[in-house]
Formats: structure tokens, C-alpha cells, sequence
């Protein structure tokens, strides 16, 4: 059986494709992406790391689109640290007098 719903899906959008793949403990990959490019030979996807994959269309086992990445939040500092100083003497009352 053929999956070719990737066959319809614009550059820009964001999927997951499962691609067979030739392994001794595992029969499919997944990679989730944007499409950067779309042919009749397969797909290259963009990963959030940058990274750019391409996909063959005979590997394509299955894929479907997905929501936009969620945004990252920064790290809040630990408990008690004080952000107006790195090394965090002021927060522990160390501050020279």
C-alpha cells in the first residue's frame, strides 16, 4: 500500500513523515519538520535544529501535518538567586561591606 497524502502537502507546512528504514531493531523513523521541498522522487524536510532531510518517496510509510512548535520559555533562575549578579553574593547576603 501506498501513502501519497505528501504528494499534496505545500512548502512551509509543518509534518511528520515515518520512513522505513533498514535496521536490525527498527523497522521506521520519524521526522518532524518543514517542507522545504516537495517533488514526484520525495520530500526535504527542515528540523527545528536546522538540519535538512531528505525523505525518498519509496520510503514513506506514512505522515500527516502538524501543529507549529511550541515557543520555547527561558529557564527561570533558581530560588534565591539574584539576578543583578552572577555570582549570586548579594542574594546570600556575602556582599562586601
Amino acid at each position: 500500500m501506498s501513502f501519497s497524502a505528501w504528494r499534496s502537502w505545500s512548502v512551509g507546512t509543518r509534518v511528520m513523515v515515518r520512513r522505513r528504514i533498514e535496521d536490525d531493531d527498527f523497522r521506521y523513523s520519524d521526522v518532524i519538520g518543514e517542507v522545504v521541498h516537495r517533488d514526484h522522487d520525495g520530500l526535504v524536510l527542515r528540523t527545528r535544529h536546522g538540519e535538512e532531510v531528505t525523505v525518498p518517496a519509496d520510503v514513506i510509510a506514512t505522515g500527516k501535518v502538524v501543529p507549529p512548535a511550541p515557543v520555547r520559555r527561558p529557564r527561570a533562575a533558581p530560588a534565591g538567586m539574584d539576578h543583578d549578579d552572577e555570582t549570586g553574593d548579594d542574594a546570600a547576603g556575602l556582599s562586601p561591606q
